[in-house]
């Protein structure tokens, strides 16, 4: 079974950046789409960028030309490159596979935009 622990959350002004990783335990990795999720609270869990084993990404509307998915098969991880963030974009992130059965959920990493 994969586990999958997200990192490099944390508070940030609007405007600013941040990075996050997702590293992976297991090799099934490697050939899944992999995507990234957000759940602000009280709303629903969404999909805002996905990665497939060859290094095809798709983005959520809200978030194209800001966010940068890429993927290290190598290393098991996956990252989450955000510039020019919003107070909208306030929530805690995950990474797990899309578009297909997910691997158990990790903890995820508190990402907050305020001034």
């Amino acid at each position: 079974q994969v586990q999958l622990v997200e990192s490099g959350g944390g508070l940030v002004q609007p405007g600013g950046s941040l990075r996050l990783s997702c590293a992976a335990s297991g090799r099934s990795f490697n050939i899944r789409t992999m995507g990234w999720f957000r759940q602000a609270p009280g709303k629903e869990r969404e999909l805002v960028a996905s990665i497939t084993p060859g290094g095809t990404t798709a983005y959520a509307a809200s978030v194209k030309g800001r966010f940068t998915i890429s993927r290290d098969n190598a290393k098991y991880t996956v990252y989450l490159e955000m510039n020019n963030l919003k107070p909208e974009d306030t929530a805690v992130y995950h990474c797990n596979a899309a578009y297909s059965t997910p691997f158990s959920w990790g903890q995820g990493t508190q990402v907050t935009v305020s001034s």
